[in-house]
């Protein structure tokens, strides 16, 4: 392949990786070429000038979704040619399934230059939900070892037990291979609702089974919540509970993304990953490197006062050797945030979404 087009960046930006020996999980800076992956290690906010490692994509393997860590739906797994895997998680779904795209593109590529056929694309002729037997998919989704996960959910200030979300149930029936699209598993998983094995919990999941055709009353989405019909109700019951951290969080969700945070105290910068929520008007930061799915910061956005940061210079505040891209955030409690954008084209993205939820 050409030195100038191998040297070609497809995209980049940041991905939680699990170590190799010690099974943690760090946030790490990752690019795409069009025959490799790399990935660096950010250190007092900004990246390394030297690659952590490297992942040739040569006869890759790509499985996205990958389901087998409870707490962390949006990871896929990447396995090179010579059996090694490599697990990523992304910031979102949409970002989860734009990387495996976008390598899946690539790997197919260098297969096709070596006259080698594509893989890992679904044969729109290949549709097999005629033959399904919607028992045997609901035993296997109720499956306590390898069904779907049930867990504690935020709707409208209520949290709900012992459900699940549309596009968590989505993603188990790609990964399981019960559907080979996405289209195709919402079109199961509606057939499911419609005959009663599945029930939704919530106004949005109803409000869209009440109004939508056949084919889209269950929906593909994150914030629409279902669980197993009453009849099968011993793995757990749905119960609905207020608390103040509840309706923090039961906003919906408008913007997520990897970004750095200076702490308040040791003014180190961390990866964290970033929620805004409006109705309320929240921004929530979570630590990608752990597994509890609880934030470990957040406040109100209600008379906040955002700004963005020149880069000729450090600002007043700011410690370490930044990269750029810098915002601050004020709250109404006269506590400053300084964030670290990726790109400048983020870093303004992130400002307007804040401004117009403040």
């Amino acid at each position: 392949m050409d030195t100038d087009r191998t040297n070609v960046i497809l995209r980049e930006g940041f991905l939680v990786k699990r170590g190799h020996l010690v099974h943690n999980w760090k946030a790490r800076w990752f690019v795409l070429m069009p025959d490799k992956l790399l990935y660096y290690k950010y250190e007092g906010g900004q990246k390394d000038s030297c690659q952590r490692g490297k992942i040739l994509l040569k006869d890759c393997v790509i499985t996205s979704p990958f389901l087998e860590y409870e707490n962390r739906p949006l990871v896929f797994k990447l396995q090179t040619e010579n059996g090694v895997d490599h697990f990523l998680e992304a910031c979102s779904r949409e970002e989860r399934d734009d990387w495996a795209g976008d390598i899946m593109a690539a790997v197919n590529k260098l297969r096709a230059a070596e006259g080698g056929k594509a893989t890992n694309q679904p044969d729109p002729a290949g549709s097999h939900l005629h033959n399904i037997n919607l028992s045997k998919v609901l035993d296997s989704m109720y499956d306590v070892h390898s069904g779907i996960k049930m867990s504690n959910h935020v709707e409208q200030g209520s949290t709900y037990s012992n459900c699940f979300s549309g596009s968590a149930v989505v993603d188990w029936l790609v990964f399981m291979q019960l559907a080979l699209t996405r289209v195709e598993a919402r079109t199961l998983a509606s057939a499911l609702l419609e005959e009663g094995f599945l029930r939704t919990i919530g106004l949005k999941s109803v409000e869209a089974y009440r109004t939508a055709g056949l084919s889209e009353q269950f929906m593909d989405d994150s914030t629409a919540l279902y669980s197993f019909s009453d009849s099968l109700k011993k793995r757990g019951s749905v119960k609905a509970e207020k608390s103040l951290s509840a309706v923090e969080l039961s906003g919906k969700v408008i913007k997520r993304g990897y970004l750095l945070k200076q702490g308040h105290r040791r003014k180190n910068w961390k990866v964290r990953l970033f929620v805004l929520r409006s109705q309320p008007s929240y921004l929530h930061y979570y630590d990608p490197t752990k597994d509890d799915i609880s934030p470990v910061g957040g406040f109100s956005l209600r008379g906040c006062l955002v700004s963005s940061l020149q880069d000729n210079g450090v600002p007043s505040g700011v410690k370490g050797n930044i990269q750029g891209n810098l915002f601050k955030i004020i709250t109404q409690s006269d506590t400053h945030y300084f964030i670290q954008a990726p790109t400048e084209q983020q870093k303004m993205d992130w400002i307007e979404a804040i401004r117009e939820h403040t």
